[in-house]
């Protein structure tokens, strides 16, 4: 079945760690469904019907959006797992896609406004982005194992999540995506870091001070050709020039700065312990590779007994193939997998 994002999620949804931490999809799945009163009849029901969808490699797909973008952006993937067979849902962060701030001055393209217009964005941080998430995998969980995938900046709430509710989670993927360590504990500290040399960066493309405005603003609207070229490069330099566009126009002017600079550093006990996969993009100009392998090698080294299963794409830039099939191919692996 393929769903769209539940956009009326319960605001910020605390973390509640229980002992039921690494006990088993099926057990999560069973306290979810069970509550005061509840019957062991219902609790078992939930609890087959939990293996059951394990068994056949139906499980339900979170799919996280990177920076200045929204859950279509995983359209083509979407659907292509949902013709699978398996459920889909695209998360809109708070006020992205289905939420989505626009601004006024952004419509009109008057850049002087713009770069002081403000925007409800500001204040918005990892908390908000990791709420949003978590509310989603508590209640796809009732129906089945959970795969949760982040692409770019959705990276750092696939952690964040991981850390909050690993019991609830059949496998995590990231997908050219940020996964911090001790060492490079924000996104801002991976994008700054030595192997992110070669990659292509927006700042010259900023619309406003980011630090009175408490957001990142970009003009994905705007005509001037090296502008474009330099998006292009970032983004997927080796799409068609109407490809290119069509993702353009998806895009979002403001991302809050608090989500680029909040800690997610996921912990060997938790984060760790969940079964995890990134899907490595070797043409990204955004993420260079360089920098996701490092990540990885991170990631890796503080849990040796887990490590990333890598699905290596070497011609992909940023977006990842024109074709969404690879991709799919390599997520619809992750129902199934859980060593």
């Amino acid at each position: 079945m393929f769903m769209s994002n539940d956009t009326n999620e319960e605001g910020k949804v605390a973390t509640r760690r229980t002992a039921l931490r690494g006990l088993g999809l099926a057990v999560g799945g069973m306290a979810l469904a069970t509550g005061p009163g509840a019957s062991a009849a219902s609790a078992a029901s939930a609890a087959s019907a939990a293996s059951a969808a394990q068994r056949r490699g139906v499980a339900t797909y979170v799919l996280v959006h990177g920076t200045h973008s929204a859950g279509a952006f995983w359209v083509p993937i979407a659907r292509e797992l949902a013709l699978r067979g398996h459920r889909v849902v695209m998360v809109d962060q708070p006020r992205h896609g289905a939420e989505a701030f626009v601004a006024e001055s952004y419509q009109r393209q008057d850049l002087a406004a713009m770069a002081v217009e403000p925007s409800p964005l500001k204040g918005l941080g990892l908390d908000d982005y990791e709420a949003r998430v978590t509310g989603i995998v508590r209640r796809a969980a009732r129906n089945g194992p959970v795969v949760l995938v982040g692409h770019s900046l959705g990276g750092v709430s696939v952690s964040r999540v991981a850390d909050a509710v690993p019991h609830l989670l059949h496998h995590i993927c990231y997908m050219a995506a940020f996964c911090p360590s001790r060492v490079l504990p924000t996104a801002d500290a991976c994008t700054a870091a030595p192997e992110n040399a070669n990659a292509v960066s927006p700042v010259e493309l900023t619309v406003g001070d980011p630090d009175r405005l408490g957001v990142l603003r970009l003009n994905f609207r705007t005509g001037v050709s090296g502008e474009l070229a330099l998006l292009k490069e970032m983004i997927c330099a080796d799409y068609p020039d109407a490809d290119f566009r069509r993702i353009l126009a998806g895009m979002q002017t403001d991302e809050p700065v608090a989500a680029y600079a909040g800690r997610a550093v996921g912990r060997a006990g938790t984060w760790g312990r969940v079964p995890r996969t990134y899907l490595r993009f070797g043409k990204d100009r955004t993420i260079a590779t360089a920098l996701q392998d490092r990540m990885i090698a991170e990631a890796d080294a503080s849990t040796p007994g887990n490590r990333f299963r890598v699905h290596d794409f070497p011609d992909a830039s940023h977006v990842g193939p024109l074709d969404p099939t690879p991709v799919a191919d390599a997520l619809d692996t992750l129902a199934r997998r859980r060593d």
